[in-house]
């Protein structure tokens, strides 16, 4: 069956959370141990701020969430409605800052099938159509081959996505986009 896309709904939160939650589980786990990934859970999840925006993709098999990611023209780089300490939702200035790729996720029985790839197609184009010359986002372990292979660089890499607890590494990436 085909994938298609359109933006997530408010309706959408609790299919997104629990394909969050499964991707969170498997995925990461050739990445982190156990504690690790318990942990990462601190940095990662829903932010409801990005479908109020109308910034955030669901990706769909049929009627099946397989997929959900998106851009933010806000400060927040990464964390979910429940990581307080890491949300800024200052606008970004679109001339002179860049917009942040956020919440990517894939459910675990979809991977390898193009739907990282095509959200990050959907958020690239949405943003340069904002007027955004620039994009940054933290990397998981997991995520961070295929941002690298979409023509993201490392700018930092972190040890701890969270202030607090076991350490979970991450690296913030950036990419300039093709004016062309």
């Amino acid at each position: 069956m085909e994938l298609t896309h359109r933006l997530a709904a408010a309706s959408d939160t609790a299919a997104i959370a629990a394909l969050m939650d499964r991707a969170i589980a498997e995925l990461q786990r050739p990445f982190l141990n156990a504690e690790q990934i318990a942990a990462s859970r601190l940095s990662m999840g829903l932010d409801t701020q990005l479908i109020a925006d109308g910034t955030y993709f669901a990706i769909l098999e049929g009627e099946e969430l397989v997929g959900c990611g998106g851009w933010s023209k806000r400060a927040t780089l990464y964390g979910g409605n429940h990581s307080a300490e890491l949300r800024d939702d200052r606008l970004l200035d679109p001339a002179r800052e860049p917009a942040r790729i956020r919440a990517m996720y894939t459910d675990p029985a979809h991977v390898r099938r193009g739907i990282g790839r095509m959200i990050l197609i959907l958020c690239e184009e949405a943003v340069a159509n904002a007027g955004f010359k620039r994009l940054e986002l933290m990397a998981t372990a997991a995520g961070e081959p295929l941002y690298s292979t979409c023509g993201y660089q490392v700018i930092e890499r972190v040890e701890r996505m969270s202030g607090e607890g076991v350490a979970v590494p991450g690296a913030v990436m950036g990419k300039t986009l093709d004016q062309a």
